[in-house]
């Protein structure tokens, strides 16, 4: 769900453990291979530096220093996503992700990403369960000119009417060319979420009603912003090449006069626990081919069974090496790839705050029945609820997780590494937290998996949810 601009050239959106894991960095060996070290010379830990502070206004901000490039990332996060906006307001989070973009009161509409890009720099921004972020690449040189940006437009946005009409529109576009007239479009990232939740603030339409949006006005939008859009509801992370000195002196000047903003109370994001499996269907004008979705409600973050889980995903459903690719694609053939995450298609596994899912989605020809993918599915998941995996299975998942955590901190400019950070201080108020993730997994034992298996994977915490072709 990005702002849809048409840039030059475009970051990547989401930051998802699942597509972040070539197997560059398999082993804490292969590492000091690569640089021509030995095996006892290679990190027991992967650990990024940070600091943290906050300033008198609320705002969190992280620094985390690399000299490799002389470029320098900058996020602002606000704590507001697409389940924890009001009633009444569905697509707001997405519609102001559009609005931050319409002008502020030193920069008309438009000028932020002129500035942004005529400094060499590239930008976007997205909407998530839990915040909207917004990003930007720069050369190290620029960066007092970007939080001066920020801050700008963190102070007020120039909405008028009429700006206000145009982004309603774009966005409204924007669901019936992206979602509404695309085959599987809301396949499975709308269609699970809303089919497997209880509670309304985790199971709406996330991109939004359309009669909601067409009803928002100047003023719902100015209270909008003014309530959510607050330094002390949002967070400020800087990663690259800059000096740590003049950087807080440039967050303190520009950042901290903004005033502080009360809160609302927090929505109640819980589930109940889900006692019998559920079963969905729609048909799919577009759509070509079947598609089967499964999803599973998983442990609360940091917990024991969550360290699991996520040991679990690599286990099932990353890679070629993955159970479910190698009996679903390479012993049956009944289908040629299976995607599979927590939090899938919208981050990964450490970006989110409330109740989640974990998610398999397949496309199979139409000759083969949903139940019969089931049934295989079915057969992998018993077996880790029943017996425990060897300690080779989960040392390769620890190593896959490992090299997905390398991944996301090499990523483009440091911007999975960014977003990490960010997302620990918004929800955790630690972004150290990142430095213990490898020691999390490290904990994991064959018995845990099992155990958080059979209660997380058991089949009435089950959703199933099928994609049927309308196409001739």
């Amino acid at each position: 769900m990005d702002e849809r601009i048409r840039l030059t050239q475009r970051l990547p959106m989401h930051f998802p453990v699942r597509a972040l894991a070539p197997l560059v960095f398999a082993t804490a060996a292969g590492l000091a291979a690569c640089a021509g070290g030995s095996e006892s010379d290679a990190p027991t830990t992967l650990t990024v530096e940070s600091d943290y502070y906050s300033l008198p206004n609320g705002l969190k901000v992280v620094l985390s220093r690399d000299t490799t490039v002389p470029t320098v990332g900058v996020g602002v996060y606000y704590h507001v996503g697409f389940r924890n906006e009001p009633r009444g307001r569905t697509g707001f989070a997405h519609l102001f992700e559009h609005l931050m973009f319409q002008g502020s009161a030193n920069l008309g509409k438009m000028e932020f990403i002129k500035l942004i890009e005529n400094n060499g720099g590239l930008l976007n921004g997205s909407t998530r369960f839990d915040f909207t972020n917004y990003y930007q690449v720069v050369p190290s040189h620029t960066l007092e000119t970007v939080l001066w940006a920020e801050a700008d437009r963190m102070k007020g946005l120039a909405i008028d009417t009429t700006s206000l009409k145009n982004q309603q529109d774009v966005v409204k576009n924007e669901v019936r060319v992206n979602v509404l007239n695309q085959p599987y479009g809301t396949f499975p990232w709308i269609d699970l979420p809303m089919t497997a939740n209880e509670n309304w603030y985790n199971a709406h339409n996330f991109y939004g009603e359309l009669s909601e949006l067409e009803a928002a006005t100047l003023e719902d939008a100015s209270a909008f912003f003014r309530t959510y859009y607050a330094p002390n509801n949002a967070v400020l992370a800087i990663v690259g090449d800059f000096e740590p000195a003049a950087a807080r002196q440039w967050v303190e000047k520009y950042f901290a006069a903004i005033p502080k903003v009360d809160q609302p109370a927090p929505p109640d994001l819980t589930e109940p626990r889900q006692e019998k499996e559920k079963r969905a269907s729609r048909v799919d004008k577009l759509a070509t081919r079947p598609a089967l979705g499964i999803a599973y409600h998983v442990p609360p973050r940091w917990s024991a069974d969550w360290y699991a889980m996520g040991l679990i995903d690599q286990i099932l459903g990353q890679g070629r090496d993955s159970r479910l690719y190698d009996a679903l694609v390479q012993r049956t053939g009944l289908t040629s790839d299976v995607g599979a995450g927590i939090n899938w298609g919208l981050g990964n596994m450490f970006n989110y705050e409330g109740p989640m899912l974990w998610m398999v989605a397949v496309y199979h020809d139409r000759d083969k029945s949903a139940d019969s993918l089931l049934t295989v599915i079915d057969s992998e998941i018993e077996s880790l609820r029943t017996t425990p995996v060897d300690s080779a299975t989960i040392e390769r998942a620890r190593t896959k997780m490992r090299s997905s955590l390398y991944s996301i901190v090499e990523e483009f400019s440091g911007l999975g590494k960014l977003d990490l950070l960010a997302s620990f201080a918004l929800f955790d108020n630690d972004p150290s937290k990142f430095n213990a993730l490898e020691e999390g997994f490290a904990q994991v034992t064959p018995e845990q998996i099992m155990k958080t298996a059979s209660e997380w994977l058991r089949r009435e915490n089950r959703t199933v949810y099928t994609v049927v072709p309308g196409a001739g």
